[in-house]
């Protein structure tokens, strides 16, 4: 059979959401507010942070790292797919795959170790509050953060590096939102069936630990907030705690359909819509389940607008 991506000059494409659509410009306009929102949200929310000192503790630096992650997702996508469809150009050069494939693995794997950290965030100010300015200290704060982005980036360089390695067929159309690995083993021409194995290996790996430990730290969570007396701290903790798990809700569920079920239980329309959900859907809803409910993060905002206008003003 003749191979076609011997060269980085050779192009694939990208047959995701949008094409197959009966009401593809619906599709297209709600993805562009999504996109905005996204954008728009993450960037204040990082702004805030960074400006306002009330919120240098470790819980909302945790915070800026996932807007700041979520910022990086709306930007390497959504605007490319856009910007395909409306030019009705739908194709990915051989090395654009790979780049887009490696920030996906890097972002969404950095995601998913930095929430199981944020778990243990609120388990140490919940159940051992007297210790927290130690077990939580900038220097550990750093080094969850530098774990997270170091540990995702070396899985991805080395998923990334053996899934392009592949000779593809004659075919170029990728059934799919993004250059994901599932979806490219599909034109290999070669037999990627151990390969497969090692990916689910390490989707579950990556996965189901995390999503373990963030349940464990949840569950001593909820034990201390039944204990503690009615009151404005309890509804404080229990707001939370509730948005965390709100956003792990969200970004576990599909990661654990896209990556760990069974590949003969998926569709391509399902895995567009998990792909469209945790890399277009989640980043814009995240900032707003964080702050909308959180009075901390509302305050930090009128602050800041509040300082922009008087200074706007003289």
């Amino acid at each position: 059979m003749e191979f076609w991506n011997s060269t980085l000059d050779s192009d694939f494409i990208l047959v995701g959401i949008l094409n197959k659509s009966e009401h593809p410009n619906l599709i297209c306009a709600t993805i562009g507010i999504l996109c905005m929102l996204a954008l728009t949200s993450n960037s204040l929310l990082l702004l805030v942070i960074t400006v306002d000192v009330r919120l240098h503790v470790p819980m909302y630096f945790l915070l800026s790292q996932l807007s700041l992650m979520d910022l990086m997702f709306a930007t390497i996508i959504t605007p490319k797919t856009i910007s395909d469809y409306l030019s009705g150009q739908n194709t990915i050069s051989f090395a654009g795959c790979t780049f887009q494939m490696l920030l996906i693995l890097s972002l969404g794997g950095a995601e998913d170790l930095l929430l199981a950290f944020m778990a243990y965030d609120r388990y140490v100010a919940i159940c051992h509050p007297l210790n927290y300015m130690i077990l939580m200290r900038p220097k550990i704060c750093w080094l969850m953060v530098a774990t997270s982005w170091t540990t995702a980036f070396i899985n991805a360089v080395i998923h990334t590096s053996y899934t392009m390695h592949f000779p593809f067929c004659m075919s170029r159309e990728i059934n799919h939102l993004t250059c994901e690995i599932p979806h490219l083993l599909k034109l290999a021409c070669a037999d990627t069936s151990q390969y497969k194995f090692m990916v689910y290996v390490m989707g579950v790996i990556f996965l189901i630990p995390t999503l373990s430990a963030i349940l464990a730290s949840y569950t001593f969570v909820l034990v201390a907030i039944l204990n503690m007396s009615v009151g404005e701290g309890r509804h404080k903790t229990l707001i939370t705690c509730s948005s965390h798990l709100t956003v792990v809700g969200m970004y576990y569920g599909a990661a654990v359909l896209m990556y760990v079920l069974p590949t003969s239980y998926h569709s391509p329309k399902q895995d567009n819509i998990l792909s469209a959900f945790y890399i277009i859907i989640t980043p814009a809803l995240n900032p707003l389940i964080y702050s909308l409910r959180n009075k901390e993060v509302m305050g930090a905002l009128r602050r800041v607008f509040g300082r922009f206008i008087s200074v706007q003003q003289r």
